[in-house]
């Protein structure tokens, strides 16, 4: 990969990651316009995703530092069930990523008629959690704290996990899962982009233990400086993106987000 290969490829996470249009699945789409080689594709993907995770941390660090000091009181709080809620929606992850890594893997070496797919999914999702939704979404109950439930929690987490497939949107089921199942678009946003924090960092980190390690490699076929400048490309315009791209979320209508991805799925079948 070629350092202005890595500029484009992180600006293009930066841009997308927090847009209900699969982050994942635009990376691929771009690599094979700029002809970025699949070798040690996946390591700058988790790389790029992990800079985004920072630039969520410094847009949202207020509320996580709030977070942070409720759940060490050690007593049960507002902060401590957000917290709580939180990793229960992780266990479908967590379960996905343990057991089926070796297939995820492979899914992003696979053909891009595959993302393809994953954006009609995506597009099918937000379609129906804006209209249908309307009228079957589930009420959400009047005591339920922080705005959604463990149950609402762990059924977000199964639509985040289903979301490692390229072109799902990890934003996007998550969002619309949380629609539907009567979560607030202003609670939803924020539980979204939060619940994806533990899970990167915690692959990257691991990633990184092994080749310090030397038990594994990482980035093999991506040079250092590749990996720096995607990283450093993706942060600044995911610090850049973030505030906007998280309010339009919040207010603009999700089928013009749906008709986005059937737009660049229908491209990618009639080109690819």
């Amino acid at each position: 990969m070629d350092w202005w290969q890595a500029i484009i490829l992180g600006l293009v996470q930066g841009l997308t990651e927090f847009l209900p249009v699969s982050s994942s699945g635009h990376l691929m789409i771009f690599k094979e316009l700029v002809g970025a080689d699949s070798e040690g594709f996946l390591d700058f993907t988790v790389t790029v995703h992990f800079a985004t995770v920072l630039a969520t941390i410094v847009v949202f660090w207020n509320a996580i530092w709030q977070l942070l000091k409720g759940f060490f009181k050690f007593r049960y709080n507002d902060e401590t069930d957000y917290v709580c809620k939180i990793l229960v929606s992780l266990i479908p992850v967590a379960i996905v990523g343990v057991l089926f890594k070796d297939s995820v893997d492979a899914l992003f070496s696979g053909e891009l008629w595959q993302v393809g797919v994953g954006l009609c999914i995506t597009a099918a999702l937000l379609m129906v959690s804006d209209s249908a939704g309307k009228r079957f979404r589930v009420p959400v109950a009047k005591d339920t704290r922080n705005g959604i439930s463990y149950w609402q929690a762990f059924t977000v987490g199964l639509a985040q996990a289903f979301a490692v497939v390229p072109g799902v949107s990890r934003s996007g089921s998550t969002i619309a899962t949380g629609l539907l199942t009567g979560v607030k678009r202003e609670n939803m946003a924020q539980f979204s982009f939060l619940m994806v924090l533990i899970p990167i960092i915690g692959e990257q980190s691991l990633d990184l233990l092994k080749a310090a390690l030397g038990s594994e490699g990482f980035g093999g076929g991506v040079s250092s400086l590749a990996l720096v400048l995607g990283f450093v490309a993706a942060f600044l315009s995911g610090l850049f993106a973030c505030k906007v791209m998280i309010a339009i979320v919040k207010k603009a209508k999700l089928t013009w987000f749906a008709a986005y991805c059937l737009l660049v799925a229908l491209l990618i079948f009639i080109l690819g």
